[in-house]
């Protein structure tokens, strides 16, 4: 069973869970900012964990974080497969022992990353171009663990992936939103007028996204023996 962690009511898991779908696999999705309690672990297959608005450091007016930290270090432990994604990806090299930062190294929009030697030879990237567009939203910015092997790289934030072990990825862009969460995002932001370029951007570049999106979150799923 694959365990989807939905940290923020506004970032839901968008694409993903419809490919997921798509690929006949069992899901279930846990939104522990309702009070929903995080499965076993020993029921879960896989594990990927989703952003949110606050951040790694906000524990004390988000509380549940703490018991998705907690079950990050435990998944870490154990060697769950796991993918990180933005808050989700900081938490990870929160548990991990690197420094997360806030109001560092910020992006909005789409963006070129570029995949590094590491990244060339990792299964998370493979098939993926060398320089690939993907959708940015953060203000915070994580290092890299030690142990961790940096991946991938972006002009404004160096660290944009690693691998912890064999098969744990933070990663600090956004490989699974749609048009319709991105509107939300600009809405919610208060930045309607000033961010309408995000949207249009990303429409443009849709399909060019989409496909690189598609195959990272299909190449963790083979990396965790979900897809074949």
């Amino acid at each position: 069973m694959l365990t989807l962690i939905q940290n923020d009511q506004e970032v839901p898991s968008g694409n993903f869970l419809e490919w997921l779908r798509e690929y006949e696999l069992p899901v279930r999705i846990i939104k522990p900012y309702t009070g929903e309690v995080l499965p076993p672990l020993a029921d879960t297959s896989a594990l990927i964990v989703l952003g949110g608005a606050m951040g790694v450091h906000d524990c004390g007016r988000f509380p549940y974080l703490l018991a998705v930290k907690s079950y990050i270090q435990e998944a870490v432990i154990q060697e769950v497969p796991l993918l990180g994604i933005c808050l989700g990806g900081q938490m990870l090299a929160d548990v991990l022992g690197a420094p997360v930062h806030a109001q560092r190294n910020g992006e909005m929009g789409l963006h070129s990353v570029e995949v590094l030697a590491p990244g060339a030879s990792d299964p998370l990237f493979h098939d993926i171009p060398e320089s690939f567009t993907t959708f940015q939203w953060h203000n915070d910015s994580f290092e890299i663990p030690a142990s961790a092997v940096c991946l991938a790289s972006s002009a404004n934030c160096a660290q944009q992936a690693f691998r912890y072990g064999d098969s744990q990825y933070g990663l600090q862009f956004h490989p699974e939103v749609t048009r319709d969460i991105i509107a939300s995002w600009i809405e919610s932001s208060g930045m309607v007028d000033d961010a309408s370029w995000i949207l249009e951007d990303f429409i443009r570049k849709e399909e060019e996204y989409t496909a690189a999106s598609r195959k990272i979150l299909g190449n963790f799923l083979r990396i965790a023996h979900l897809l074949h």
